[in-house]
């Protein structure tokens, strides 16, 4: 593949694997609360929190107060996010269907739909507090059908973020704790939570986090599952001449915000484009300033340490250079969204048009923010309904001359592998129907 007219280079090259000092202070950690249980994640959240409350979990009085508290307007606007979110893994969950299927005469094979049984999902509430996490966590398993979800948010000032606590609770928790960080993750997933009746190891952790909470997700993976191992968060925008500059820069800048190393890629057709969108981010991240409140620190640090411009040749080229990134939330501002949306292989979401833009995907829109980084699209989708489901096969064989159909080739094939005992239990049902066999 050609390379690219760069406008803009990243001044720093993206991180890559994790950093050793973060894996041995976690590896720790789990180790200590496998060790010591209950008393080690309160020695944990005493230290790294200072909350010792006498239970972490989070009563009904407590939700109930939280969500007195919040403005009408801003629990409408949490409602009308869940209801899209709901509504969109319920489409998808249609998708996935059980089956049977008479394959050869007497043989049928099949495939059920099986929920998780267990999910914990962990909300942060750091810097920002990300309330459609609860409802992509917590909301979607429970569409899923996963019978038991538990939340795990960290204390705010000694109390939870009252926004998020209904967020949590109105998606349908079944019980809540006021716990963050590793030790709420190893509480989960080595059953330590206390408060109320016992609650078992769940069998999947789910949600983002700092460095020290991916850590833990990668280093519990196998023991529980997971969704992803999300680094930071990710945006592309591919755009021709008909984009609009205003909109592409702050489409750059408002995934920039989540973070210092967050990139933003701009693949751009058109080099009077890409110099347009460069001057836009320069005048808005100066918008931003005038708010006095540090605003546009971290985007503009993001912007300008990972941010980057490319002009492409042509948009063959334009998407061949996506498809290498493989960004996970990847904008088309272009006079061809569809011929893009076709041609495009790799990236978690992608938003079609000006009139779209990842903000709706993250809040409200419906699909699930929670989506792989790092490359990882080249080969996985983001977090859905089917992630909580467990698609189990079956093989019933109710006639004889199915057994007659298939064990011939089981014993030849099994032969050939060296495999005598696989190859007896298929010779013996044979006998069995087939006595000259």
């Amino acid at each position: 593949m050609d390379e690219p007219v760069y406008l803009k280079r990243p001044a720093e090259a993206p991180a890559t694997g994790g950093d050793p000092a973060v894996r041995k202070r976690v590896s720790e950690m789990l180790s200590e609360i496998e060790r010591g249980g209950v008393d080690a994640v309160r020695a944990y959240s005493r230290e790294l929190d200072d909350w010792d409350p006498p239970t972490f979990e989070v009563g009904a009085e407590q939700v109930a107060a939280a969500s007195a508290s919040l403005p009408d307007a801003l629990k409408e606007s949490i409602a009308f996010a869940q209801t899209q979110i709901r509504q969109f893994a319920e489409l998808q969950r249609a998708t996935l269907t059980d089956f049977e299927a008479e394959t050869l005469p007497g043989v049928f094979l099949g495939q059920r739909q099986v929920p998780v049984s267990s999910v914990g999902a962990y909300c942060p509430s750091g810097r920002v507090p990300m309330l459609a996490c609860a409802f992509m966590t917590v909301l979607v398993p429970k569409v899923a059908g996963v019978g038991t979800v538990i939340a795990c948010s960290p204390p705010r000032g000694g109390e939870l973020h009252a926004p998020t606590l209904h967020s949590i609770a109105t998606s349908g928790a079944d019980r809540i704790y006021a716990l963050g960080g590793v030790q709420a993750l190893a509480a989960m997933a080595f059953g330590l939570l206390d408060g109320g009746a016992p609650l078992d190891a769940v069998d999947m952790i789910v949600g983002p986090g700092n460095a020290f909470v991916a850590e833990a997700k990668r280093q519990l993976f196998g023991r529980v599952g997971i969704d992803l191992l999300a680094g930071p968060s990710e945006v592309a925008v591919i755009a021709d001449d008909s984009a609009d500059p205003e909109l592409v820069a702050a489409d750059l800048l408002g995934q920039a915000e989540h973070g210092p190393t967050s990139p933003a890629v701009l693949i751009t057709t058109s080099e009077a484009l890409g110099r347009a969108v460069i001057d836009e981010v320069a005048r808005q991240l100066d918008e931003l300033d005038l708010r006095g409140d540090g605003s546009a620190d971290t985007p503009r640090r993001a912007w300008s340490d990972h941010g980057t411009v490319m002009v492409a040749a042509d948009r063959d080229h334009a998407a061949a250079l996506s498809d290498e990134v493989a960004t996970e939330h990847l904008e088309v501002h272009t006079s061809d969204d569809a011929w893009y949306l076709e041609r495009l292989r790799n990236y978690g979401s992608i938003f079609l048009g000006s009139r779209a833009t990842v903000a709706f995907s993250d809040k409200a829109i419906g699909t699930n923010h929670t989506l792989p980084t790092g490359r990882a699209a080249r080969y996985t989708g983001g977090l859905s309904v089917a992630k909580f489901l467990k698609t189990l096969t079956y093989q019933r064989i109710d006639a004889d001359e199915g057994v007659r159909a298939i064990a011939p080739h089981v014993v030849e094939i099994s032969r050939a592998d060296l495999m005598p005992a696989h190859e007896a239990t298929a010779a013996k049902r044979l006998a069995r129907v087939q006595p000259d066999a």
